[in-house]
Protein backbone atom coordinates (compact mmCIF):
# COMPACT_ATOMS: atom_id res chain seq x y z
CA UNK A 1 0.00 0.00 0.00
CA UNK A 2 1.09 3.35 -0.76
CA UNK A 3 2.25 5.70 2.17
CA UNK A 4 1.41 9.71 1.63
CA UNK A 5 4.07 11.58 4.59
CA UNK A 6 2.92 15.06 5.08
CA UNK A 7 3.20 17.79 7.85
CA UNK A 8 5.59 14.99 10.00
CA UNK A 9 3.04 12.17 9.78
CA UNK A 10 2.69 9.41 7.32
CA UNK A 11 0.37 7.16 6.84
CA UNK A 12 -0.92 4.17 4.59
CA UNK A 13 -3.27 4.38 1.90
CA UNK A 14 -5.67 2.19 -0.44
CA UNK A 15 -3.76 2.52 -3.72
CA UNK A 16 -5.83 4.94 -5.87
CA UNK A 17 -7.09 7.31 -3.28
CA UNK A 18 -7.72 10.94 -4.22
CA UNK A 19 -4.80 12.59 -2.83
CA UNK A 20 -6.91 15.07 -1.37
CA UNK A 21 -8.90 12.61 0.43
CA UNK A 22 -5.46 11.11 2.04
CA UNK A 23 -4.29 14.03 3.60
CA UNK A 24 -7.66 14.69 5.12
CA UNK A 25 -6.74 11.05 6.67
CA UNK A 26 -3.95 12.22 7.75
CA UNK A 27 -5.47 15.16 9.84
CA UNK A 28 -5.11 18.19 7.98
CA UNK A 29 -7.80 20.33 7.20
CA UNK A 30 -6.71 20.91 3.38
CA UNK A 31 -8.88 22.77 1.37
CA UNK A 32 -10.88 21.34 -1.62
CA UNK A 33 -13.92 24.72 -1.89
CA UNK A 34 -14.53 23.36 -5.43
CA UNK A 35 -15.70 19.59 -3.83
CA UNK A 36 -12.79 18.46 -6.05
CA UNK A 37 -13.65 19.28 -9.41
CA UNK A 38 -10.46 20.90 -10.40
CA UNK A 39 -12.25 24.40 -10.48
CA UNK A 40 -10.61 26.82 -7.65
CA UNK A 41 -6.96 25.17 -6.94
CA UNK A 42 -7.71 25.15 -2.88
CA UNK A 43 -6.39 21.95 -2.61
CA UNK A 44 -3.08 22.84 -4.39
CA UNK A 45 0.16 21.11 -2.52
CA UNK A 46 4.23 21.16 -3.26
CA UNK A 47 5.79 17.90 -3.60
CA UNK A 48 9.07 16.72 -1.73
CA UNK A 49 9.57 13.46 -3.17
CA UNK A 50 7.35 11.28 -5.15
CA UNK A 51 5.84 13.95 -7.64
CA UNK A 52 3.53 11.62 -10.43
CA UNK A 53 4.44 12.08 -13.72
CA UNK A 54 1.27 12.01 -14.93
CA UNK A 55 -1.37 15.17 -14.79
CA UNK A 56 -5.30 15.20 -16.21
CA UNK A 57 -6.19 17.82 -18.31
CA UNK A 58 -8.21 19.16 -15.65
CA UNK A 59 -5.36 19.88 -13.72
CA UNK A 60 -3.03 21.43 -16.57
CA UNK A 61 -6.01 24.29 -17.61
CA UNK A 62 -6.23 25.17 -13.91
CA UNK A 63 -2.49 25.33 -13.17
CA UNK A 64 -2.05 27.18 -16.15
CA UNK A 65 -5.23 29.19 -15.76
CA UNK A 66 -3.78 30.52 -12.07
CA UNK A 67 -0.04 30.67 -13.32
CA UNK A 68 0.76 27.08 -10.64
CA UNK A 69 1.76 24.72 -13.71
CA UNK A 70 5.44 23.70 -12.37
CA UNK A 71 4.95 25.14 -8.95
CA UNK A 72 2.09 23.10 -7.54
CA UNK A 73 0.03 20.51 -7.98
CA UNK A 74 -4.26 19.67 -7.63
CA UNK A 75 -3.89 17.28 -5.00
CA UNK A 76 -7.90 16.68 -5.90
CA UNK A 77 -6.74 15.28 -9.48
CA UNK A 78 -4.08 13.03 -8.08
CA UNK A 79 -4.13 9.54 -7.18
CA UNK A 80 -1.67 7.81 -4.70
CA UNK A 81 -0.14 4.94 -6.77
CA UNK A 82 2.51 5.14 -4.74
CA UNK A 83 4.75 7.12 -1.86
CA UNK A 84 4.25 10.33 -1.75
CA UNK A 85 6.03 12.77 0.37
CA UNK A 86 4.23 16.53 0.63
CA UNK A 87 6.47 19.57 0.63
CA UNK A 88 3.74 22.31 1.63
CA UNK A 89 -0.15 22.02 2.08
CA UNK A 90 -0.41 26.27 1.56
CA UNK A 91 -4.81 26.45 1.74
CA UNK A 92 -6.07 24.97 4.73
CA UNK A 93 -9.04 25.62 7.51
CA UNK A 94 -6.95 27.22 9.88
CA UNK A 95 -4.66 28.96 7.68
CA UNK A 96 -7.56 30.41 5.17
CA UNK A 97 -9.76 30.93 8.60
CA UNK A 98 -12.75 29.35 6.73
CA UNK A 99 -15.72 27.84 8.69
CA UNK A 100 -15.21 24.35 6.55
CA UNK A 101 -13.09 23.14 3.57
CA UNK A 102 -15.23 22.88 1.19
CA UNK A 103 -17.64 20.22 -0.23
CA UNK A 104 -16.32 17.03 0.21
CA UNK A 105 -14.35 15.12 -2.64
CA UNK A 106 -15.99 12.20 -4.18
CA UNK A 107 -13.81 8.84 -4.08
CA UNK A 108 -13.41 9.26 -7.56
CA UNK A 109 -11.27 11.92 -9.32
CA UNK A 110 -13.61 14.17 -11.36
CA UNK A 111 -14.35 15.58 -13.63
CA UNK A 112 -13.45 12.52 -15.37
CA UNK A 113 -10.02 12.24 -15.89
CA UNK A 114 -7.67 11.27 -18.60
CA UNK A 115 -3.57 11.22 -17.26
CA UNK A 116 -1.33 12.50 -20.16
CA UNK A 117 2.42 12.01 -19.23
CA UNK A 118 3.87 15.53 -17.56
CA UNK A 119 6.20 16.27 -20.25
CA UNK A 120 3.47 16.38 -22.95
CA UNK A 121 2.11 19.72 -21.34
Amino acid sequence: MPTVSVAGKTIEVTEDTRLVLAIEAAGIAIGHRCGGHAKCTTCRVVFAEGEPQTMTKAEHEKLSERDLLGSARLSCQILCTHDMAIAEVPMTLESQNWTDTGPAPEPIVTPEATWYPSADF
